[in-house]
């Protein structure tokens, strides 16, 4: 590698005082990259300009120091690099270094250099200097303005061009002045200063998205996708051989997906009049039209391989003028009067033949492993009475075209699948379901319905038998494999999603032991059960890619792209903190700790919660992730409060009738016995967050007590009975939540529970988010809220996001909307205002 030239001695300026400014003293250099001046056919261009040494400044040249050499320069005393001067060709410096303000921050980079220069901030052109002095004694400061967010992240590269014709030798000088209000906050400059996790990182990258391995476990499906920003992104599929690793495509087509039995890939293309269908055979790697004029829909393939079947809709009647009369409560919901029906298209003759008809929408299961029957299910409406919905699940006999009812019109029914040998169903449903056999919650009356169960089915005597009833994660199934005769289920298993194998001979549970805390994607060979793939993550990774061995209990990495990723960043130590509740009940909890964590300070802290019925789950790309608030200098404190499935059905149904019983008690004891074992958390600074029912909850707790500085609510539940009523799925979600209960019937329960009608108890600064197509939980739950607190004078800040629905989707809005939580915090726990007043200026009309 080229070696970079500095001038020893020192080189000053006079009258260049460097008062309240802060050299940067070191930088990460690329090697001198040659650029000539271009042929020059004619004298002008077509507008008429010349070319000069300027032009050459506009040239692209990348920008990345992370996957090309560079080498560590430090400035002399007086903060000066100084670089090889170009004899008879022009060349292009590099120079980077990072820079991290501990709270926010404005001020200006000061660059000093008689060459000319292109200054980027984090990728973006910020300035370009297009002069050049003959003389350093001529130099002046050019002056780049930065807006430096708290513990955010700002690469610094300048792009220096020393030309051939330079009389004054090629020097570098960045100063860094603070604006005089900003002169105490901390600011660190260092080439090599490790990146603190951003919201950018929660939404881009490189990750495996899932894996899927052939029927018979010799080859491997794994899809990637590589996410650069709003508007750059690719993925993209390899098909390898499992034994030898060998890549047999490097770019399978995404479509492809695998036979039932023969491990041959399939996707579609377009053609004529409707879609030809490809096979693809790895072991020949031959491909070859199986079918033309297929149907353009989603469809499943027979286990025998000989008819696919797919779905259709009838579209539901239009309204016609402007006045809509409403049938039903869903009736709100766009799409809700439309019906699904079933079409088989037998393969042989090219016919679709339409199966179901009638005004419920039908929808397959599974395809027994002949291929003879299919299970279906259907739901009804029955608004009168809680849930509110019926099901029922039937066989269709292709040959007869007939129905058999196995399970009638059950309201607690979820679905099913057959066994590999047709004789029994593996079905789902609340723990309610099938008259409770399934129900273990205690003292509780009524389980929570979201507490998914497993049961098993003989078909020829039509017993049903509960086989969840004592395991505490809530199951999933994943496949009833036909080789091992085991079912292989993903859970939410407190929180984390682990895969459970279960024995049918003698009813037992296994955990497999995988390498993530959180697996999102698991394919298991139908037919050779000692291989299976997985992709998974977990608080410190994402996305990353597994073989298992069944025999050996042992995982191969296969791909974790994302790791030079987060190679790069610090992250904060996390590790479990669990206590026992004033009811003798253990509350699950994890912890995080800054990065650079000091024992010696004090760190505010930030509570998260969900509250509702589903926990909060490890993983480090939601937009909540405990990391992402501990590289903000917080401690973070993420608890699991009663209610919460995947800790055994007691701890779920403690989530029915009780609207923030339980939680908030818990949410507050917790807090406190979190502040007193640990002495560096400042109680005096804690903040807390949720969104939905976790918004709720916020809401709530500050009715509940004063023990936090701040709190912020995304999508918050103001008032039980309006959220039950406008709420598309309100009183859907209170058939759970409120099971049998109503605002006539428990009328306390829906008010005494909500912040609304307590709003006067409320002291706590409290922020509320909402977007203004909120369909889940209307916007008017935080307006509400927000009209009461101003009335009542207390601190209360609303910020709506327009345009969107409960969850923030437009990226450019989520990080508007995460920096004013982030800035709501800052003020209040950090006792830094400035970027706040910065978002939001004070206004006075």
């Amino acid at each position: 590698m080229k070696k970079i030239a500095i001038l020893s001695g020192l080189l000053l300026l006079s009258g260049w005082s460097a008062q309240a400014q802060e050299k940067i003293t070191e930088y990460n250099v690329r090697p001198a990259v040659v650029v000539r001046n271009p042929l020059q056919g004619d004298s002008i261009n077509f507008k008429g300009d010349k070319f000069t040494i300027n032009n050459l400044l506009k040239t692209r040249i990348s920008l990345d120091f992370d996957n090309r050499s560079c080498e560590r320069i430090a400035a002399d005393t007086a903060g000066y690099v100084t670089v090889q001067k170009a004899d008879k060709d022009n060349r292009f410096y590099l120079f980077a270094t990072r820079l991290r303000a501990e709270r926010f921050l404005k001020g200006k980079l000061n660059i000093y250099s008689p060459a000319r220069f292109e200054v980027f901030v984090n990728g973006k052109s910020k300035q370009v200097k297009s002069t050049a002095e003959d003389s350093l004694s001529q130099v002046r400061p050019t002056a780049v303005s930065l807006r430096m967010e708290p513990e955010a992240d700002y690469e610094v590269v300048i792009k220096l061009l020393s030309a051939a014709d330079d009389k004054a030798v090629s020097v570098l000088k960045c100063e860094f002045e603070k604006d005089k209000e900003f002169v105490d906050v901390a600011c660190l400059m260092s080439p090599d200063l490790k990146r603190r996790l951003s919201l950018y990182n929660t939404n881009f990258g490189s990750r495996v998205n899932w894996v899927s391995l052939s029927p018979d476990g010799k080859y491997l499906l794994t899809r990637y996708t590589d996410s650069y920003d709003v508007k750059r992104s690719n993925s993209h599929c390899e098909l390898t051989e499992v034994k030898t690793g060998r890549m047999l495509l490097p770019d399978a087509n995404e479509q492809m997906r695998w036979m039932p039995r023969s491990s041959k890939l399939y996707y579609t293309v377009q053609g004529k009049t409707g879609n030809d269908l490809v096979l693809f055979d790895p072991a020949t790697m031959r491909e070859e039209v199986l079918l033309k004029d297929i149907p353009d829909n989603y469809f499943t393939w027979s286990p025998t391989e000989d008819y696919l079947i797919y779905s259709l809709t009838d579209e539901g009647e239009k309204v016609e003028g402007p006045l809509k009369r409403l049938h039903h409560p869903d009736d709100r919901i766009p799409g809700n009067r439309s019906r699904r029906y079933l079409v088989k298209y037998d393969l042989a003759t090219g016919l679709s033949e339409r199966l179901t008809y009638g005004s419920h929408s039908v929808y397959l299961n599974d395809i027994s492993p002949d291929g003879k029957k299919l299970l279906c299910s259907t739901s009804k409406p029955n608004i009168t009475r809680c849930p509110f919905s019926l099901s029922s699940l039937y066989e269709i006999d292709l040959a007869t075209m007939q129905a058999d009812t196995l399970v009638s019109w059950d309201a607690y029914v979820n679905g099913g699948s057959y066994s590999p040998d047709g004789k029994q169903l593996l079905l789902t449903g609340s723990p309610s379901a099938f008259s409770g056999i399934g129900k273990n919650c205690g003292d509780h009356p009524i389980a929570n319905d979201f507490d998914t169960q497993a049961f098993l089915m003989d078909l020829a005597t039509k017993k049903v038998e509960p086989i969840t009833r004592d395991f505490n994660p809530t199951v999933s199934p994943l496949q009833w494999n036909r080789a091992d005769g085991c079912i292989y289920f993903n859970t939410t298993d407190g929180d984390c999603a682990h895969i459970y194998r279960y024995t049918p001979k003698n009813g037992r549970f296994e955990m497999l032991p995988l390498e993530e805390d959180v697996i999102s994607s698991f394919s298991l060979a139908k037919d050779n059960p000692a291989v299976a793939a997985y992709v998974g993550g977990g608080n410190t990774s994402t996305g990353v890619a597994y073989l298992y061995d069944a025999k050996k209990k042992a995982s191969t990495l296969l791909a974790n792209p994302m790791k030079p990723i987060f190679d790069q960043i610090e992250l904060g130590k996390m590790e479990e903190w669990n206590f026992t509740a004033a009811d003798g009940t253990e509350i699950k909890g994890m912890m995080c700790l800054p990065p650079s964590f000091d024992p010696n300070k004090k760190y505010p802290l930030i509570v998260y919660y969900y509250g509702g019925t589903t926990p909060t789950t490890r993983g480090i790309t939601s937009p909540y992730s405990a990391q992402l608030f501990a590289s903000r200098d917080y401690v973070v404190y993420v608890i699991q409060p009663s209610g919460a499935i995947g800790y055994g059905q007691e701890f779920s149904a403690r989530h029915v009738n009780a609207w923030g019983d339980y939680t908030a008690d818990e949410i507050i004891e917790g807090t406190k016995k979190f502040c007193a074992a640990h002495p560096f958390v400042n109680e005096k600074r804690i903040g807390c967050l949720g969104a939905s029912y976790g918004g709720f909850m916020t809401m709530y707790l500050q009715t509940k007590t004063d023990l936090f500085a701040a709190a912020a609510s995304h999508a918050g539940i103001s008032n039980v009975t309006s959220y039950w009523g406008e709420g598309y799925w309100g009183y859907s979600y209170n058939s759970v939540a409120a099971a049998d209960s109503y605002p006539w019937s428990k009328p306390d329960l829906f008010t005494k529970h909500g912040a609304l009608f307590n709003a006067d108890k409320i002291n706590t600064p409290l922020l509320l988010l909402h977007g203004t197509v909120d369909t889940n939980v209307p916007i008017g739950e935080s307006i509400q809220l927000y009209n009461a607190l101003k009335i009542l004078g207390k601190p209360v800040e609303f910020i709506t996001v327009d345009g969107e629905n409960h969850f923030i989707l437009d990226y450019d809005k989520r990080v508007q909307w995460h920096n004013s939580i982030m800035a709501w915090f800052a003020r209040w726990l950090q006792d830094s205002p400035a970027w706040w007043d910065d978002l939001y200026p004070e206004r006075h009309w």
